[in-house]
């Protein structure tokens, strides 16, 4: 920047110099148009500007819109996907139709919805999920069917079973949703002490069959009591090796074939044998057995089933009076 040097007017004496006012102005305007030609051009004033030119050739952005699905990927949880979007857990979950502790996995399709967007419409409900019966001892597919309001065909048919097939504790079946069982009669029928109805029906159809081939009481006892201690009085779709029924008879050594030893008529027709023995003399039954009226309880139930625990019968001859007294 150039310097202006003013010099004093002459004088003998050294005295403060004193400009007049237009003399002053004019060296301001000098020195303020000097400084003006080395300076930034002056910003333009802060007016509406016209838009700026469009080209035709330059593409235009559209707007960015959330996603509204996502496919889960391994390692994924809902809390994570809806923080990852800013949205909602409980929104995504209801969104979805999923129980808070639902598991998703890899591949699934979620729907996002926003928290701030409307409600959507309230998901189907979800479909129950299927029951399930575990097989304990004891347990036949009639009776499970029974307990879960189905029918017996609807729980053989969703299993893959037939009425000849075994089951066994610890096998899991699946128990339908449809297929009601008939309506239960109106009035059930009469139990024994210590009975249930399953139980009872068995206990009355031997006493039935019994009275039939015009077997003593104690004959009938010694059936109803055999029944009890092989199979719980339960015409069972499983047992020891190759056993099945009520008196556990097996296909394997002559009592008849699977679905003939599960017919509850047919197999305590068996075990009375006598003249009207289904098997005929291919096995032998109570009646077939020299002198069995006056063998002892367990030693005459013994001589049908040839079991490896004999003693075990003499428990139940008490109860099986009680149960003959009352169904008989």
């Amino acid at each position: 920047m150039r310097r202006l040097t003013l010099s004093p007017l002459p004088s003998r004496r050294r005295t403060a110099a004193i400009w007049p006012a237009a003399v002053a102005g004019t060296i301001a305007l000098s020195l303020t148009a000097e400084h003006a030609a080395h300076a930034a051009p002056p910003e333009p004033a802060l007016t509406s500007l016209p838009p700026a030119p469009r080209s035709l050739g330059m593409p235009v952005l559209a707007a960015v819109t959330a996603p509204t699905t996502y496919t889960v990927e391994p390692g994924d949880t809902v809390w994570d996907i809806a923080r990852a979007h800013g949205l909602d857990t409980a929104a995504v979950l209801a969104a979805n139709g999923l129980a808070s502790d639902a598991v998703i996995r890899p591949g699934q399709v979620l729907a996002l919805t926003p928290a701030a967007a409307a409600a959507p419409p309230a998901p189907p409900a979800p479909e129950a999920a299927p029951r399930t019966h575990e097989v304990r001892p004891g347990d036949t597919v009639s009776a499970i069917a029974r307990a879960n309001g189905v029918s017996l065909e609807a729980v053989l048919s969703a299993n893959g079973l037939t009425r000849a097939s075994i089951i066994y504790p610890g096998d899991v079946l699946r128990i339908p949703a449809d297929s009601p069982a008939p309506a239960p009669a109106a009035v059930a029928p009469a139990t024994a002490p210590g009975l249930d109805a399953e139980q009872s029906d068995n206990a009355r159809l031997i006493i039935r069959i019994g009275r039939e081939l015009g077997v003593s009481d104690r004959g009938i006892l010694i059936a109803l009591g055999t029944a009890m201690q092989e199979s719980w009085l339960r015409n069972l779709e499983w047992g020891d090796r190759d056993s099945l029924g009520l008196f556990q008879q097996r296909p394997s050594t002559g009592w008849g074939t699977a679905e003939q030893i599960l017919d509850r008529e047919r197999s305590t027709r068996v075990f009375y044998g006598g003249a009207a023995d289904p098997n005929g003399t291919a096995t032998r039954g109570l009646l077939d057995i020299p002198g069995w009226d006056q063998l002892p309880y367990a030693d005459a139930a013994q001589a049908v089933q040839i079991s490896a625990y004999p003693d075990r019968y003499a428990q139940w001859e008490q109860p099986a009076t009680t149960w003959l007294a009352v169904l008989g």
